[in-house]
């Protein structure tokens, strides 16, 4: 059975031109998919799916291919260039990211992080942007939620909040009542760490705004949230500022357990 590719725009993002360029050198040098994953040392469905932008290929692909080709430094620039651009598939990406991912480090101050979310709670939000359809974008929330935890264990997050977070009455008074409640047993699964930074604590580098930092099977990559999306970083360098940034917001952080006790004072004031 042929091979089906999604179609790519190379005028659309660098990601899609670089994986472009990868199938059009691969085919002016005259070599199967077979022949090019011995170069790069991988199988013949990731070079495949490297051509259809459906995975991305790290430094040391690029180095065989730039080695092989007699290419200088091309396809690690290329590479480096895709990585430092905004790319306009950022959000379906990360969700793919987010499903292959072991671990997931989030720091939000705004919002509570949408796996931890109650439906009441994400339609609140739903409603309150502008998508044109609102109950696909429910939907489509409402799947990644159930992705997570049809992971089990397999899985962990590591999720670090502002107490502001839980000041914010969100839809009304029952809902964020649930919202909390909900909270709480979410403190109870064995791969769910939370944690509340106090209000007490004062400034901390969360002000910046959300991140997330994804340990995959053989790298972390990092999102960094921002005005009408966000920006994915892949670059090793930038990913390892943004791990430690995670980690001195969590320095400012309660335990485990007072982090419990700021939840149930907030569900205690609901009415």
């Amino acid at each position: 059975m042929p091979i089906v590719r999604d179609p790519l725009n190379p005028k659309l993002s660098m990601w899609h031109f670089l994986a472009f360029y990868l199938r059009f050198w691969r085919e002016k040098m005259g070599l199967s998919l077979t022949q090019c994953g011995e170069i790069m040392g991988v199988q013949r469905g990731t070079v495949s799916n490297f051509e259809a932008g459906r995975r991305r290929p790290q430094e040391d692909h690029m180095r065989a291919l730039d080695k092989h080709y007699g290419t200088g430094w091309l396809f690690q620039l290329l590479l480096w260039f895709a990585r430092m651009a905004h790319d306009p598939d950022w959000g379906r990406q990360l969700v793919k990211y987010e499903e292959e991912a072991h671990i997931i480090r989030t720091y939000h101050g705004q919002v509570i992080p949408l796996a931890l979310q109650t439906d009441e709670y994400t339609w609140a939000y739903v409603q309150s942007g502008t998508p044109k359809d609102f109950e696909a974008e429910m939907a489509e929330r409402v799947a990644r939620k159930k992705s997570f935890f049809a992971r089990g264990t397999e899985v962990e997050m590591w999720a670090i909040l502002d107490e502001s977070v839980l000041a914010r009455e969100v839809g009304d008074s029952q809902v964020m009542k649930k919202q909390l409640e909900h909270l709480l047993c979410m403190a109870d699964l064995p791969q769910v760490s939370l944690r509340i930074i106090p209000f007490k604590s004062g400034a901390h580098l969360g002000v910046d705004g959300a991140l997330q930092v994804l340990s995959l099977e053989s790298r972390d990559i990092a999102y960094s949230a921002a005005q009408n999306g966000g920006r994915l970083i892949e670059t090793p360098g930038e990913v390892r500022e943004l791990s430690v940034k995670f980690d001195r917001i969590g320095a400012a952080a309660a335990s485990l357990e007072a982090s419990r006790d700021i939840i149930k004072r907030y569900l205690e004031n609901c009415q």
